[in-house]
């Protein structure tokens, strides 16, 4: 079977198809909700998210923190890379998104704020760092490049 032995290559494909279809819903979901929106900020959702499966897939080759040693098992450190990624990206695109969180909840919600998107990432690391873990494997599991 395809995803029997963990594999690197394994782990990079599943979190990169799984993140690539949580920016697939983005660009959708835009499209629908935000019909004004730039084809370049739909095109870079897209992309956004399937970049955040490529860095849960490469921090999966870690189980330890490398530098101070404490554990980091796949239910933590994918949500701290899709959390951190979603706080750049609502940095870098707070006006667009307080504008999708208005449509969404309205003037009053209580989801109002754009750095929701903060824990929107720390889901989607946490599903990408799941299939990623169950399907192509973690750490020392996964065989060294080249072996």
């Amino acid at each position: 079977m395809m995803f029997s032995k963990p594999s690197l290559t394994k782990r990079f494909l599943v979190a990169k198809t799984v993140g690539f279809l949580f920016g697939l819903f983005g660009f959708a979901f835009l499209t629908i909700f935000l019909p004004d929106t730039s084809d370049m900020v739909r095109w870079g959702i897209l992309c956004w998210y399937t970049t955040v499966g490529v860095l849960v897939g490469a921090v999966g080759v870690y189980t330890k923190h490398p530098i101070l040693g404490f554990p980091m098992p796949w239910w933590f450190r994918a949500p701290m890379i899709g959390s951190w990624m979603n706080f750049v990206l609502t940095l870098f695109a707070y006006e667009m998104l307080a504008d999708l969180m208005l449509v969404l909840f309205g003037e009053n919600g209580s989801l109002q704020s754009p750095f929701w998107f903060v824990a929107e990432g720390a889901f989607v690391g946490l599903v990408i760092g799941y299939f990623a873990t169950k399907l192509g494997g973690e750490g020392e599991a996964l065989p060294v490049l080249g072996s």
